[in-house]
């Protein structure tokens, strides 16, 4: 299959011109059971790409499955599981490239990693240690508070446009909840305002936490909270890793050609809890909701289309799925390796000139540290 349709999935300036409209369909190129749905779209795709994006996305199950397993062995800090959203990170985080600037949250480590860091410096990231920001990556450390990382992309993405960067754009993640947050749509206002290179990721994962999405907006899609900004905004199916590919590139292409910021809602799942922290979902979720999104599951509908065409394996699959959790595994022992660090050496970094009160405490936790 060669790449040489260039069928565009989006016209990002005919929504932004029609404030907003249409809304009608995600965008869709592979259904559930990984039958092509848009032929046009579909003659984008390469057969290595095809087979990149199944990689990456088993590579994320992976590392989803290993470092839970770490999280339960008490090895680990917090940790947010992305099982179920493969294709919503994986095809979006892959149409960006090493000069775009990436504002990750805190269950962005999979993109963040893709972006450059290491896993054995997101695993020291988890466990709260200073090295686990010392990442060799175009990216600010992962965000804690919700929908904050859509102001300092905004003002990333203002910033790339005022230094004259080319073919460079500022991304960020965040789910439904985080479309709640106050943070987000002042993010999306300035960089609307100010028409910066940015990209704005909203994955509508259903809940935030026990809170569900039909309670947090009335607004039939998140996509049209661009709008008001100016943005023009599209929704794309979060389990198809193809749309999700072609969706993002083509956004990231008009935002970097100076049109200004674009918005996409990607209509994914989290098959799990929202935290390594414990939070139990069959309290909040009936299996009547959740089996419709098993059966939607990315990776089976990748693998279906990939397997029917002779361009994947299960014997691959688990070839290469053992390979990455073993990388994993060593990548965890680098990380235990490390000298832990002294509260000492963290009040000594709080201020760039110590406060007399800080001073008392470096005194007295070295003084403990010593004996």
């Amino acid at each position: 299959m060669l790449n040489m349709a260039n069928t565009k999935a989006v016209n990002f300036a005919e929504i932004k011109a029609n404030e907003g409209a249409p809304y009608a369909k995600p965008v869709q190129i592979l259904d559930e059971n990984g039958n092509v749905v848009n032929k046009d779209l579909m003659a984008n795709f390469s057969d290595d790409l095809l087979v990149d994006l199944m990689k990456k996305m088993v590579w994320e199950r992976a590392l989803h499955e290993q470092t839970m397993s770490f999280s339960k062995q008490g090895r680990l800090g917090f940790y947010a599981p992305t099982w179920g959203e493969e294709a919503s990170e994986m095809g979006t985080a892959a149409a960006f490239k090493k000069q775009d600037f990436l504002f990750p949250a805190y269950r962005d480590l999979p993109q963040l990693i893709q972006h450059g860091a290491t896993v054995a410096q997101m695993y020291l990231w988890s466990k709260g240690h200073i090295k686990g920001n010392l990442f060799d990556a175009r990216a600010l450390r992962p965000q804690i508070i919700i929908g904050a990382q859509m102001v300092e992309m905004a003002g990333g993405a203002l910033g790339i446009k005022k230094n004259g960067e080319e073919d460079t754009v500022a991304y960020a993640y965040t789910g439904e909840g985080g479309s709640s947050q106050g943070d987000t749509y002042e993010g999306m206002n300035f960089a609307g305002a100010f028409q910066a290179p940015a990209v704005f990721i909203i994955q509508n994962n259903g809940w935030a936490i026990s809170f569900p999405r039909k309670l947090q907006t009335e607004a039939q899609t998140i996509a049209q909270k661009g709008v008001a900004a100016g943005i023009p905004g599209v929704q794309v199916d979060g389990m198809d890793v193809l749309a999700c590919y072609e969706v993002a590139k083509e956004a990231r292409e008009f935002a970097a050609a100076g049109n200004g910021p674009v918005l996409i809602e990607t209509l994914t799942y989290r098959f799990g809890a929202h935290s390594s922290a414990g939070d139990d979902p069959s309290r909040y979720r009936t299996d009547e909701e959740t089996k419709p999104w098993f059966d939607k599951d990315p990776l089976i509908r990748l693998r279906k289309y990939l397997t029917k065409n002779g361009l994947w394996s299960e014997e691959e699959e688990q070839k290469y799925t053992d390979e990455c959790k073993q990388s994993f595994k060593e990548a965890m022992k680098e990380a235990d390796s490390v000298e832990p660090e002294k509260v000492s050496d963290m009040l000594k970094r709080t201020f760039e000139v110590p406060t007399p009160d800080i001073k008392e405490q470096i005194k007295k936790y070295e003084e403990k540290e010593s004996k």
